[in-house]
């Protein structure tokens, strides 16, 4: 069972950053998608792909995959770059 854990992104279409402090644990695809032979939808038998976890923090997700035996990567937060610019900077 590999996961890998990594902190929620900023919502693009929203300027705040409410709920972009929670860690996240996501396990990776067992098997892969195959497309249904009636309705060509694409699913597997893999039901651990459908479960998220969140955590308030990064050492309480990595925590809980230790005490549950769980392999993971964690991945770095990446650098938040702050493009400040005036209103009127749209306009030239």
């Amino acid at each position: 069972m590999k996961a890998r854990i990594y902190q929620k992104p900023k919502n693009a279409m929203q300027s705040g950053r409410a709920g972009s402090e929670r860690w996240m644990l996501e396990f990776a695809p067992a098997e892969a998608r195959k497309a249904d032979p009636l309705m060509g939808w694409a699913g597997s038998g893999d039901t651990q792909r459908q479960l998220r976890l969140g955590f308030p923090s990064r050492e309480a997700a990595v925590a809980y995959a230790e005490k549950y035996g769980i392999d993971t990567e964690v991945m770095p937060t990446p650098v938040r770059k702050l493009k400040i610019q005036a209103y009127a900077d749209n306009f030239r």
